[in-house]
């Protein structure tokens, strides 16, 4: 073009083909999909809370604690199998294991975690196999961390702007939701002599839960917008403000109080659950906004090229 010509082509502004989404919006169905990451975190953290109530000679709080392992891993799976359509589809994601993929990687992680969990949970019950029990209870403690939180990484691999770009907070936030729910539900169920290590769990939950959805909110730019407004943003602040209450109450009267473990419990849930839901719709919300993929992506183009710029300069 000769210098001083204007330019005819206008600057590209964020907004997509006649207001199109640039992405496709993810096609997983809700309440399952949410469902699914919820029991995931529960029944993973159960496992860890089950094993050390086994070491400690805590055994209303096992049982209890082996109980929701088992039982969110078959409801995990019932949800995840109804989303997927068919049973068949699961089991042929068991044919292969692909290390490249969160969703192969986690599909061998829940199928062997539901038959141990299962197993360590009927033995409590029956009392039979006793040794046999403990050991499918050690091993599906060990894979406890892991269900807990590779649903996090299942959602940063993808393209979805609110998802991605919260690939290093999620793992944290999912990990620490999913013990706040194991600890509360357990305060909810078990006698106070025996609850300490439920309600250790879930303070300590709540802790890494809230540190890491605040650092989403802070360091991430626009693609933190999602979780501030709309649905996304009023089931994020209802858990923030939740998980507040039930650790107040846990840290004042948890010890002394059977009515507040039980409520404070039932909160820890609830707040647990809301992170999940709002974190899906957050992601959703995301991928519909086309300035959610294009702004970013222009910042990283910008920095690169001043990175650029200095180099050569």
């Amino acid at each position: 073009m000769p210098r001083g010509e204007a330019s005819m082509v206008p600057e590209v502004e964020f907004e997509s083909y006649y207001g199109r989404p640039i992405l496709k919006e993810p096609t997983w169905k809700t309440p399952d999909v949410p469902l699914y990451l919820f029991l995931g975190g529960l029944a993973g953290a159960s496992s860890l809370l089950a094993e050390g109530a086994a070491l400690t000679g805590r055994p209303d709080l096992e049982r209890v604690a082996r109980l929701a392992a088992a039982g969110g891993a078959a409801a995990g799976t019932v949800a995840l199998v109804h989303d997927l359509g068919r049973p068949e589809r699961f089991l042929n994601m068991l044919r292969v294991l692909k290390p490249t993929s969160p969703l192969s990687v986690g599909s061998f992680i829940l199928a062997p975690f539901s038959g141990l969990a299962g197993a360590a949970a009927a033995s409590d019950l029956t009392g039979r196999l006793p040794r046999l029990g403990r050991l499918a209870g050690a091993g599906a403690a060990a894979l406890g961390p892991p269900l807990a939180t590779y649903t996090a990484a299942l959602l940063a691999n993808t393209a979805v702007p609110a998802w991605h770009e919260a690939h290093r907070e999620l793992p944290f936030v999912f990990g620490g939701s999913g013990a706040q729910a194991a600890g509360g539900l357990a305060m909810m169920l078990v006698p106070l002599d025996q609850a300490a290590p439920a309600r250790r769990m879930a303070l300590a939950g709540a802790a890494v839960e809230i540190a890491a959805a605040e650092s989403i909110l802070l360091r991430r730019g626009l693609a933190a917008e999602p979780y501030r407004i709309g649905m996304p943003g009023r089931l994020m602040t209802m858990a923030r403000n939740c998980t507040a209450v039930a650790s107040a109450a846990t840290a004042l009267a948890g010890r002394r109080s059977r009515l507040v473990s039980v409520l404070a419990g039932a909160t820890y849930v609830t707040a647990s659950l809301a992170t999940r839901f709002g974190i899906f719709e957050a992601g959703r919300a995301s991928a519909r906004d086309p300035k959610y993929v294009v702004v970013p992506q222009r910042e990283r183009v910008r920095a690169r090229q001043g990175a650029s710029a200095k180099m050569t300069g």
